[in-house]
């Protein structure tokens, strides 16, 4: 008879634990059956400090590729109709895009008819061209950052960068690991995270994004957090499925109760004009309120910073300008249009 009894205040513990679980659980904000790694469970960071000095706007780490000085000499005996020609064509070599450089030929020939010193006038169009700088902006509510982009673009590290910059303003910040198919996402985003000091939300690998999204969401807001950037699984932008998917993870997001205030696609600044097919595909599936372009320090030439704003119509709002975690800058259009027109 003692071993019945045993077994059934064993059950009974099991039941209790079990139902102690669940209601932690749901007090944290997830759904049921959701995975949710230790790191969610660490102290919210503390509010401190302003951002540090190294992350500071930039226009990039673009090479000028001694643009002002070829302007400069080409125009050094007046203008012809070939020299207007070789203009075009030294703005599409810095990957400007066919209609940015067209335009801004148009423009320099009509107030520079015969030639002359055209740099400041080609410095007004680039500055034209990209408007003003437009700074990350939150309100007091939680807000969304929802990062879109294909595989091999950086994505990931930059999401981990500026959630760095985010937490060095004093805010509490979350990152949701909604890329649930890639293989090792999920660690890459707990190094960054840990790094950061921001909160990692995570499931297991295959789980749906879109619950991913919506248990972040509701988390967050129970932990009083300020920043949610949620990663997404890289996708090329000739998948319409997957295309289709970020419609409906921002659509899961506001049904949780939050507002998507930045929908950043980030770019490989190295892939050029490419790079132009790939935001047209991603502004089909979502509202991309700005660019994040990386990899500036490489190879890649500063006109794709101009085609972007030109052909899309969505600024540049942040740019890579290396491998540390700091080196993620808001973009200057200042800086950048000086930097392009350097004479080395």
């Amino acid at each position: 008879m003692w071993f019945v009894l045993v077994f059934a205040l064993l059950a009974v513990l099991l039941v209790i634990a079990g139902t102690m679980r669940i209601v932690r659980r749901r007090r944290a904000g997830l759904g049921h059956g959701r995975v949710f790694p230790a790191a969610l469970e660490h102290p919210a960071p503390q509010r401190h400090g302003e951002a540090p000095p190294e992350a500071s706007p930039s226009g990039g780490a673009f090479r000028g590729g001694g643009l002002g000085s070829t302007l400069k000499g080409l125009f050094h005996g007046g203008a012809t109709e070939a020299t207007w020609h070789e203009l075009e064509e030294l703005l599409l070599k810095a990957d400007v895009g066919p209609k940015a450089a067209s335009d801004m030929v148009h423009r320099v020939r009509a107030d520079h008819p015969t030639g002359g010193d055209v740099i400041d006038t080609v410095r007004t169009e680039i500055l034209s061209i990209l408007g003003p700088d437009r700074p990350l902006t939150l309100d007091g509510r939680l807000s969304v950052i929802l990062v879109v982009g294909v595989n091999g673009s950086g994505k990931t590290t930059t999401i981990g960068k500026l959630a760095k910059r985010l937490v060095s303003e004093g805010r509490i910040v979350s990152v949701a690991a909604a890329d649930t198919f890639r293989a090792a996402a999920g660690e890459q985003l707990a190094i960054w995270a840990r790094v950061a000091g921001a909160q990692l939300i995570a499931q297991d690998r295959g789980a749906d994004p879109g619950a991913v999204a919506f248990d972040a969401v509701k988390a967050s807001e129970a932990r009083g957090v300020d920043v949610l950037i949620v990663d997404t699984a890289g996708r090329l932008h000739t998948k319409q499925p997957l295309m289709d998917e970020l419609s409906k993870i921002a659509r899961v997001i506001e049904k949780a109760g939050a507002a998507v205030v930045e929908t950043f696609l980030v770019l490989d600044a190295q892939t050029g004009q490419n790079g132009i097919a790939q935001a047209r595909a991603f502004t089909d599936a979502v509202t991309i309120t700005g660019v994040v372009l990386t990899k500036t320090d490489g190879s890649a030439k500063g006109g794709i910073v101009l085609a972007v704003r030109e052909e899309l119509g969505v600024p540049v709002r942040f740019v890579g300008v290396g491998e540390r975690p700091n080196d993620l800058r808001p973009f200057d259009a200042g800086v950048f249009a000086d930097r392009l027109l350097s004479s080395g």
